[in-house]
């Protein structure tokens, strides 16, 4: 008999929430099969079984609070598996719990057929929910063991959801559109081509239960007591999409920000009004969860940081000549052409090296300051604004950083970002010039400091040594957040940026 514990969660993460049972007792499960899922203030927790054998005991219930080191099931090893198969054959005895007939009687619908669940894959860190998009099967489907069936988007990136076994699709649990959390069943496939059936199985899985406010008994997850602390907002009046009515951190996220705008009397005549009707030549979208996201990160990065922006100008004119006399050569032999944003993250690292509180992060009463480098590099695509993450900037050559930002840009707009792409930046570039924009105000990306805005390259009349001189110029914008970094170093920053890219070539010798 092996114990199943609550593992260490994080620095700082004494207790966590029991989620959702993947497993019921008495059912065979392989060693590292996710058992249940652990929801936290920061991250949801994926538990797996050490070993082969039958669940025998679950200890902590859906709901419960559980501390570190606490004791969730147990895991019989060896020949206890078939003492526990007779008691699923049986059809009285799930009767203690009508949750566990509901999954238990897919198995006769299928003919025999052996059942398999189709489970939402783990979305990354931090990412505790997504939207069912798409689904690319339908009932009766034959599929192949890892062939897309369904299609999820979280608040960053588009996650495929593969067959975990061949067969057919015997039974669409969750609907497009649906919240879905990692872990949870969104299918069920039939072995042995029992598609037919599937209908029979529809039935006994009851239809997702309706939102419903978190009061009527639904446990607080840490994060939604966290939340709604901090807002100074009553948990139980946040209504909840999760398992049995329970409020998710993205509920509890979207309670507090709608909140918050009603609150403010020049958002609540556009965010808190009833949807109006729309006219003949109007159409309504519902706004994608990645789109929704941005919104929302925008408005908190306006409502949190003290944002400032500083100015400069830039002349581009010996970038543009060292590009022009070098561009064959480099291409020759790098096979990538050499652009400006390679010189932008080469000037920035420089700069955030002598300004480190622009490279810095505010942690509570407490400031972070980072001594590595990873640039975020915006990039637009037809969902929206991503921003992936060059690693290690200061350690990459020119021609690496324009591979790097080549395969994440490509990746972007493809939609195969992962999460880990876009986590951990500590400054961003957004280059606005490539649509054509001549200034603006860069929104910084919390909880980064600092973010420099590009701008497009237009001849101007500037005075050089006496003489005016139409010269290649860019204006450059500098957002920074002024809880943590003087204007004395905001402009000392810009300058610093402004100085290597007019004489990049004491830059790269680093003089």
């Amino acid at each position: 008999m092996t114990d199943i514990s609550v593992p260490t969660l994080g620095e700082s993460v004494t207790e966590a929430t029991v989620g959702q049972w993947l497993k019921s007792a008495g059912d065979t499960v392989k060693r590292d099969d996710v058992l249940v899922e652990l929801e936290t203030d920061k991250v949801s927790v994926e538990v797996s079984a050490p070993e082969d054998g039958v669940l025998s005991e679950i200890v902590a219930k859906e709901g419960d609070t559980v501390e570190i080191g606490a004791l969730l099931g147990r895991v019989n090893a060896g020949g206890s598996a078939g003492k526990a198969a007779p008691a699923k054959a049986e059809a009285p005895a799930p009767a203690k719990d009508s949750k566990p007939a509901a999954k238990e009687e897919a198995a006769p619908a299928a003919s025999g057929g052996k059942m398999t669940d189709v489970v939402v894959p783990a979305m990354g860190e931090s990412v505790a929910e997504g939207t069912l998009s798409t689904f690319l099967k339908k009932v009766g489907d034959s599929v192949k063991k890892d062939e897309t069936i369904a299609e999820i988007e979280t608040d960053k990136v588009a996650l495929e959801v593969p067959s975990p076994a061949d067969g057919v699709i015997a039974e669409l649990v969750a609907s497009e559109g649906d919240g879905v959390t990692p872990g949870s069943v969104i299918a069920r496939i039939s072995a042995g081509g029992a598609g037919a059936s599937a209908p029979s199985a529809s039935p006994a899985s009851p239809p997702p239960p309706a939102a419903k406010a978190a009061a009527e008994g639904a446990p607080v997850s840490p994060s939604v007591r966290r939340i709604s602390t901090e807002a100074g907002v009553d948990p139980s009046n946040i209504p909840g999409s999760g398992r049995d009515g329970r409020a998710t951190k993205a509920d509890a996220l979207d309670y507090v920000n709608n909140a918050a705008s009603k609150a403010s009397s020049s958002t609540a005549v556009t965010e808190s009004r009833a949807p109006r009707d729309i006219g003949p030549r109007e159409e309504r979208v519902r706004m994608t969860r990645l789109r929704q996201t941005i919104a929302r990160r925008l408005k908190e990065a306006q409502d949190s940081a003290a944002m400032l922006t500083t100015f400069n100008d830039v002349d581009m004119g010996a970038i543009m000549d060292l590009r022009k006399k070098h561009q064959d050569s480099f291409v020759a032999k790098h096979g990538i052409k050499l652009g400006f944003m390679s010189f932008f993250v080469k000037a920035c690292v420089n700069a955030l090296k002598e300004v480190p509180a622009v490279n810095a992060e505010i942690d509570g009463t407490d400031i972070i300051y980072k001594n590595y480098y990873d640039i975020g590099v915006a990039v637009g695509t037809d969902k929206g604004l991503v921003v992936p993450v060059v690693r290690d900037s200061d350690d990459l050559s020119l021609a690496g950083i324009e591979k790097y930002i080549a395969d994440l840009g490509k990746r972007a707009r493809d939609g195969d970002l992962t999460i880990g792409d876009m986590q951990g930046g500590t400054f961003t570039i957004s280059n606005g010039g490539i649509y054509g924009s001549l200034m603006s105000t860069p929104i910084l990306n919390p909880p980064q400091s600092g973010v420099l805005g590009m701008h497009r390259i237009e001849n101007r009349p500037v005075a050089v040594n006496g003489q005016v001189v139409i010269r290649p110029m860019m204006y450059l914008a500098l957002s920074y957040d002024h809880r943590i970094v003087d204007g004395k170093e905001a402009v000392t920053f810009l300058v610093r940026v402004k100085e290597a890219l007019e004489d990049p070539e004491r830059m790269l010798l680093e003089v």
